[in-house]
Parts: C-alpha cells; sequence; structure tokens
C-alpha cells in the first residue's frame, strides 16, 4: 500500500529538518572553542547514548543474526565515511564563519548522489542533471565575492564534504532494508566517536575548559541532533510519503540560513541569497519522481 502524508508525519520531519538546520549554529559556535575532532568527538558520543533508549524502544526485537551482521558491517563502513565527513563539515563551518553559507553548500550532497551513481551503473534522470546545473550556478553565486568568483578554503571544504556525504548515503543504499536502522546509526556513531578521539589525542590539544566553553553547542548537537532529530525522522518517515519526506528534510539549509541570521546575525549579499535558493531548488528538483506515462 502507497504512503500517504500525515499531519503527524509533516511535524516530525519537520522538527527533524529544524533541528539539524539549527545545528549549523551550534557547529559554528563549537568551532569557536575546540577543534573539529574534539568536538565531533564529543558530539558523537552524546549521540551514541541517546539512542540506546529509541533503540530498546523501537529495536528490542533484534535476533537475525544475518541482518545484525549486515547491520554491523554498514556501520564500521558508514562510521568512518560520516568521521571524514563531519570532519570536513566542522572545518569548513569554521573557515566559512557562516552557518546559513555552510548549510546551503553542504545541502549540495542531495544532488551528488544521483550524478555519483552514474558510475556505479545507476540511472540518472533529467531532473537531477538540470538539479545539478541549478547547485553548481547557486554555489557560484554563493562564492562571488565583489562581483569576482572567489572559492574560499572553507568553500572547498565544505564542497569536499558534501561529495564524501553523498557517498556516505550511497553505502545506506547498498546495504538497504536488511539492517537494522537504529543499531546501523548507534554503530555508525560509536565507530565515528573512536576515531574522532583517536584523531585528536594525535592531533588537537585536547582541553577539558575548553570542551566545558563549548557544552552548549556540543549537547545541542549530541541530543538534539542525533536523539530527537533522528527519532523525528525515522517516525516522519514512518507516516510519510518517501519524495515528500526528502524535500521536507531537506529544508535544513533554509533553516541553518534562518538560525544563522537570528541567533548569529548573519548576512549575505543579494546574489548569495539568490544562489541558495538556487542549489535549494536544485535539492528539490532531484527529489521529485514524476509518473512515467503509461502508453
Amino acid at each position: 500500500m502507497e504512503k500517504k502524508n500525515t499531519p503527524k508525519g509533516i511535524v516530525f520531519l519537520v522538527t527533524a529538518a529544524v533541528v539539524w538546520g539549527f545545528a549549523f549554529v551550534a557547529q559554528r559556535l563549537g568551532a569557536d572553542h575546540v577543534g573539529a575532532f574534539t568536538f565531533n568527538g564529543a558530539r558523537f558520543l552524546l549521540g551514541t547514548y541517546s539512542l540506546v533508549p529509541i533503540i530498546l524502544l523501537f529495536e528490542n526485537d533484534a535476533h537475525d543474526e544475518v541482518r545484525m551482521k549486515n547491520t554491523i558491517k554498514a556501520g564500521v563502513a558508514a562510521g568512518v565515511l560520516l568521521c571524514t565527513a563531519s570532519f570536513l563539515q566542522q572545518v569548513g563551518v569554521g573557515l566559512t564563519d557562516s552557518a546559513g553559507k555552510s548549510g546551503f553548500i553542504t545541502g549540495l550532497y542531495m544532488i551528488l548522489v544521483p550524478i555519483i551513481g552514474i558510475f556505479i551503473g545507476k540511472k540518472t534522470n533529467i531532473q537531477s542533471w538540470i538539479g545539478a546545473v541549478l547547485g553548481v550556478v547557486g554555489l557560484g553565486l554563493i562564492c562571488l565575492d565583489g562581483g569576482a568568483l572567489t572559492v574560499t578554503a572553507g568553500d572547498a571544504v565544505l564542497v569536499l564534504s558534501a561529495v564524501v556525504f553523498a557517498l556516505h548515503i550511497m553505502v545506506i543504499d547498498h546495504f538497504g532494508d536488511n539492517i537494522y536502522s537504529l543499531r546501523f546509526s548507534m554503530t555508525q556513531f560509536a565507530v565515528c566517536t573512536v576515531l574522532n578521539w583517536i584523531l585528536a589525542l594525535f592531533t588537537e590539544d585536547i582541553s577539558f575548559a575548553a570542551i566545558a566553553s563549548a557544552a552548549i553547542p556540543i549537547a545541542y548537537c549530541g541530543f538534539m541532533s542525533v536523539g530527537v532529530a533522528y527519532t523525528c525522522q525515522v517516525l516522519g518517515q514512518k507516516y510519510s510519503e518517501p519524495t515528500s519526506a526528502s524535500i521536507i528534510l531537506s529544508t535544513e539549509s533554509v533553516f541553518a540560513a534562518i538560525g544563522g541570521a537570528i541567533i548569529l546575525h548573519e548576512r549575505m549579499a543579494p546574489l548569495a541569497y539568490l544562489g541558495c535558493a538556487l542549489i535549494f531548488a536544485g535539492i528539490v528538483l532531484t527529489q521529485i519522481r514524476f509518473k512515467e506515462k503509461q502508453a
């Protein structure tokens, strides 16, 4: 039976998008106090533990050994990619010094997924190509500085993070439905936590005072982005049609810009806002599936 959108499904999905969007503000604030590995190590540690009660509530009957093995394999592979992508994103957010800009550039991963899929034999429809063009043009407008195209180090790092996030999505898609979703998430978060702390020990000066200074951003990204938003995503997709769910979740980039404007008083040039609009239009277009005409 085809799923239909319900009011509670939409509420859950919008909540997830809002929480994820405002997480860019928390990441921006956290970057002022601690290094990327330390920040991510702390927030994913909290995120891992926040899923425990959710798993006990929704996946307490996970007894299939084959499915569990696939869950662990998928979680480890995705955890390595998530560690890489989140590190690049956190560094990019700090370098660009803009939550809104970071949200829209990171959102390009939804456009990149179908494009990268070509290299592994997946078909890509015309709207994905149009969406990709809109994304590139939008990115160019965001990177305009005084009329000249200027790609900063932060912009480049965020684009790289979008590429890795796209690969992360494709790994999840590869393992399909033969995994326990929540246990998979907890596994990837745990792997991400361990890798971040190992790398932080060798590359960053870990200060408990600095971590305490970033406690609120870390707590928000750990408990809200993972515990609350992920639960809302799961429940929202349960009561919503897939295409609508994807489009609603993609509005996180819009809420990142709203959060940046309200909390951090960020402002962008008019052409940059036009670029954001084009990227968002491209993201939405890649998520739409038009019904084929029957002969």
